[in-house]
């Protein structure tokens, strides 16, 4: 069964960790964001990885195709605890996955708006569905939520919840 596990890439060396090691037959996700910096006199935005330094690379665990990653250029060394690589958790992945585009390219956050209709995704309110309140300017989302009959004010962070469909 394949799995996602972490790499870390040399400085600035990406596109050849990634060119490579899809050469060798693995899959590679590298989410990349853009950045907007100045440069002289004028704003210019690049593409970056989100995660500077690291990607994540497929390969089955059986297989044990850690000499192959680790020997590929561009490629710093497998993340590995006490001398074993851990997989990245299947939900993390997935909803990494689903943040971006086929290219890797992090999506924009949908908007929410004040009586939008929201499903909770995770924390100790998942699986309610609740209403925005308001949206205040540390990005956190205040929700009423029907709890035994009452509404209750709650906030929760803007990626834990999804417009109602």
């Amino acid at each position: 069964m394949k799995q996602w596990y972490l790499i870390q890439f040399k400085p600035n060396s990406h596109r050849l960790a990634e060119r490579n090691l899809t050469r060798q037959g693995f899959e590679v996700f590298l989410p990349m964001q853009d950045v907007t910096r100045r440069k002289a006199a004028r704003f210019v935005s690049d593409l970056r990885p989100l995660f500077a330094g690291y990607m994540f690379v497929s390969a089955d665990r059986d297989a044990a195709p850690w000499r192959a990653i680790n020997s590929t250029l561009g490629v710093s060394r497998l993340v590995s605890f006490d001398g074993t690589p851990k997989p990245m958790p299947q939900e993390l992945m997935a909803s990494l996955m689903q943040r971006c585009d086929e290219a890797g390219k992090l999506l924009p956050p949908k908007t929410l708006n004040a009586g939008d209709l929201v499903d909770v995704l995770s924390g100790p309110f998942a699986t309610f569905v609740a209403t925005v309140e308001e949206i205040d300017a540390e990005q956190r989302v205040w929700l009423l939520m029907e709890f035994m009959g009452q509404s209750t004010r709650v906030h929760v962070a803007a990626d834990q919840v999804q417009v109602s469909k």
